[in-house]
């Protein structure tokens, strides 16, 4: 038995006055944020102090009461606030998280969060002074309810309930299987299978292209601006919601099959860093750079590494990452590594010995391995060498 955190997200059915509360609430959680945070800068600026979480939650009080559109802010979900930065504070001074940062109307995340005092029954769902609206319930909900999120995604309000679920230990089978990062493909197994990238930006490229084109001539703050604005922002959720859908289903299917999954420990914020380079040193290649990073991104790789392991958690299996270096160019039959060995990306012709693949399953045939070799030196104690790469056993 585990116990184990899982959310359920359900599209909201809201009217046009809890929608206009909602965008309230949005602002106002926006604003304690960065006054928080702006007070804790120059606290530590001074003092060294890296918490004040207590005292301000004392502050924000005193702000309800002298600022009415503060005060209409349920006060738990201001609470919520100044613990997320709390932990976004600590997980800094720990190394864990990058600093956190200011919160902009259009750029950031539009959340916030019920720790209590919200209600479930069958289709709909009671929020505090938002009172009770429906939602699409798409499945049932199981475990203890901890608390809810309710975010905006495209043009639409979604509830994230999240609950302690304890699960059975679930049988699963007895292999494991190497996988292949890429762009075209989005993985491809040691078995052979191929999974697909539904491309799902680079397809819409040009109808977006052609609606920020057109939004950069409409008057900024008016109706047709904020319209388009809207469609542009329905469209993001589109191409976000296939990609995810994608990437969920995949993972699904792998962490059900097998008890380990090799991986390459891909550096993906180093991998899709712009080559436009400086003044003085530009950079090469810089549009076919540009293209690849928007690809890189496009599939979703720390996404699918990040489900992956997880769900492999859940049935106690065990991801493993490997150094991603000339898996692509050793032979998986003689062990011969040479460059000329992949002269094209779809095909793999060892030179040494004649063996032909398809490059990308020869490459995770080689994953897979160094997976087993990583293994392998953990339990004997033996030098682990450079091309088993790092381990992340389930918790």
């Amino acid at each position: 038995m585990k116990l184990i955190h899982k959310a359920y997200r359900f599209r909201l059915k809201v009217t046009p006055e809890q929608e206009a509360l909602m965008a309230q609430y949005v602002g106002v959680c926006r604003l304690i944020w960065n006054l928080c945070l702006e007070q804790r800068m120059l606290i530590y600026n001074s003092s060294k102090k890296s918490t004040w979480g207590d005292q301000q939650d004392v502050e924000i009080t005193q702000l309800r009461k002298e600022y009415d559109f503060i005060r209409q802010a349920p006060s738990q979900v201001l609470q919520s606030v100044t613990d997320n930065l709390d932990k976004a504070y600590k997980g800094f001074f720990k190394g864990n998280t990058d600093f956190p940062i200011y919160k902009k109307k259009n750029k950031s995340r539009k959340s916030f969060r019920y720790p209590q005092g919200f209600k479930i029954d069958n289709r709909r769902i009671f929020l505090p002074k938002l009172g009770w609206m429906g939602f699409f319930k798409s499945q049932p909900i199981v475990g203890k309810m901890c608390h809810v999120t309710v975010s905006k995604h495209g043009n639409y309000w979604y509830a994230s309930i999240c609950c302690e679920v304890l699960i059975e230990d679930q049988p699963c089978a007895d292999t494991s299987i190497g996988g292949d990062m890429g762009v075209e493909k989005l993985c491809a197994l040691s078995d052979g299978t191929i999974i697909e990238n539904p491309c799902s930006l680079k397809r819409s490229m040009k109808r977006l292209a052609n609606m920020q084109r057109q939004l950069s001539r409409k008057m900024k703050g008016g109706m047709n601006y904020i319209k388009l604005k809207i469609k542009i922002a329905i469209l993001h959720a589109r191409i976000a919601d296939i990609r995810g859908d994608n990437i969920n289903k995949s993972t699904t299917i792998i962490a059900n099959s097998h008890v380990m999954v090799v991986l390459e420990d891909l550096k993906i914020k180093a991998m899709s860093k712009s080559a436009k380079g400086t003044v003085d040193q530009p950079g090469k290649k810089v549009k076919q750079k540009s293209g690849l990073n928007r690809g890189i991104l496009d599939a979703g790789w720390g996404e699918f590494r990040r489900q992956t392991g997880y769900k492999l958690d859940w049935r106690n299996g065990i991801l493993v990452l490997v150094d991603p270096k000339n898996t692509s160019r050793k032979c998986s039959a003689c062990g011969h590594t040479a460059k000329e060995n992949r002269l094209t990306q779809a095909s793999f012709v060892c030179v040494k010995c004649g063996y032909k693949s398809d490059a990308d399953v020869n490459a995770a045939v080689n994953i897979q391995r160094a997976g087993h070799a990583r293994l392998a030196c953990e339990s004997s104690g033996a030098v682990i060498p450079p091309e088993a790469g790092t381990l992340e056993l389930a918790a």
